[in-house]
């Protein structure tokens, strides 16, 4: 059943993401958490394990956005290959910036994982963690605010 579901929204993500840069900004982000949610499957120590949760669900409740934020993009400028449309230069950069911010937030994830493994500090890490969060909280807002202007 589970092919037949991500078969359905595959076709519900052509209709309303396009095939173009903006759902490759979506599924990137997407990747993102994925892998984020990765890194948290090997966290022995519970403390860092939660903060990590903490900081995976406020990362997960973003997606919604950047997803409102591609299918708008998508409804204004259609895209269908690796041009940006000009108008929306800007929504796309902060985009890209969220989505490659995401994946140093998984990094830096992985790496207090390992140093609190390794040397039983972790908490270092995981401030590094939250600010690379609130990093992609930014990008996220300028995202839309870019959208709205």
């Amino acid at each position: 059943m589970a092919f037949f579901a991500a078969a359905r929204q595959g076709r519900k993500d052509d209709v309303e993401l396009g095939s173009g840069v903006w759902r490759r900004a979506h599924d990137r982000f997407r990747r993102g958490l994925d892998r984020y949610h990765q890194i948290l499957e090997g966290t022995e120590d519970d403390d860092v394990y939660s903060e990590l949760v903490e900081i995976a669900n406020q990362l997960g409740e973003m997606l919604p956005r950047v997803r409102s934020v591609c299918v708008e993009a998508q409804r204004r400028s259609p895209s269908s290959g690796l041009d940006i449309p000009g108008a929306m230069v800007q929504v796309h950069r902060a985009l890209s910036k969220a989505g490659n911010t995401l994946a140093t937030t998984a990094e830096a994830a992985a790496m207090t994982r390992l140093d609190g493994e390794r040397w039983g500090v972790a908490s270092v890490g995981l401030g590094n963690v939250r600010r690379r969060a609130e990093l992609v909280a930014e990008d996220v807002a300028e995202a839309e605010r870019q959208l709205q202007g």
